[in-house]
């Protein structure tokens, strides 16, 4: 996708990533997605199997001189023992498709981390001679100053058990190798490019804001917003939200100003697209999806 002076592009990790929908969402309905099956299917959830379908991937974003990666995944050989297929992982071809969309890892400037979740930070480090080292050696990997603490608290509390122990391996290598800046609420990496509060999934989750000319944006949303079905349901929220409140106001800050000013929403987890817009369908909200645009 091309905006203005602005590429996106999709590096996928794992597509499908397949979650049940009452296992994600608990207490949510199947029957209440029926009315929208022509929207949600068959990308996004399969009606049979009552399964979300989700995917885990990177968006690369080149503007302003620089090419930030947003998220980096679930990685390779890291020690996921309560999710199978995330377990040691090996072979996976994360990098040759970022290769395929031309950028090795010396090409990434910024790694932005919208929040610390196992399959988000997983790519952050690659084993080498048994060691955890920076994948991405010339970037800054940039944190949300609010989410880096609470991780940190919470593996001061009970070191290595949370998030599946992402911390040890996937946060603290880049800490220690000195490419970490901590980032707040409206930071701009380069002009027209501002971090957005997104609190509620994680503690101190953030977004991107990218304004590419005249009063358009897109809003790189990381988990603010899981699903599709989210928009129809913006009050359903994860089995792994912080704050549940927080999220979904943060989710309907998101929809309401879509709706308004027509910006593009990019969720971490969508499936073949790069994101939607919203449209108002009475009180509530419809997705528009998103595939291409010059």
């Amino acid at each position: 996708m091309k905006l203005g002076p602005a590429t996106i592009e999709r590096v996928i990790d794992i597509d499908p990533f397949e979650l049940g929908l009452s296992f994600l969402f608990p207490g949510a309905q199947l029957e209440d997605l029926h009315p929208h099956a022509a929207l949600l299917a068959p990308d996004h959830i399969d009606f049979d199997s009552a399964n979300l379908l989700l995917a885990i991937q990177s968006f690369v974003l080149r503007v302003g001189g620089l090419t930030i990666l947003i998220d980096s995944c679930v990685g390779e050989s890291k020690q996921r023992d309560r999710r199978r297929d995330w377990h040691q992982r090996i072979g996976t071809g994360y990098l040759s498709a970022l290769a395929a969309a031309g950028v090795t890892p010396d090409d990434v400037d910024i790694v932005l981390c919208t929040h610390l979740h196992a399959d988000h930070v997983g790519w952050n480090t690659r084993l080498e001679n048994g060691r955890w080292i920076p994948t991405f050696p010339r970037a800054r990997y940039m944190i949300g100053q609010a989410e880096l603490a609470a991780w940190q608290a919470e593996e001061l509390r009970a070191p290595g058990v949370a998030n599946h122990g992402a911390y040890v391996d996937s946060v603290l290598p880049v800490i220690e190798a000195g490419l970490v800046e901590t980032v707040t609420d409206g930071f701009e990496l380069t002009r027209g490019v501002a971090v957005l509060p997104l609190p509620g999934h994680s503690p101190g989750q953030i977004g991107l804001d990218l304004n590419y000319g005249e009063s358009r944006h897109v809003l790189f949303c990381g988990d603010a917003i899981h699903s599709p079905t989210q928009v129809f349901k913006p009050e359903w929220t994860s089995a792994f939200c912080a704050n549940p409140q927080e999220a979904v106001a943060s989710r309907m800050g998101l929809l309401e100003r879509a709706a308004q000013d027509g910006s593009l929403i990019a969720p971490s987890h969508i499936r073949n697209a790069i994101g939607f817009r919203v449209e108002r369908c009475g009180c509530d909200f419809r997705p528009a999806y998103v595939c291409e645009a010059t």
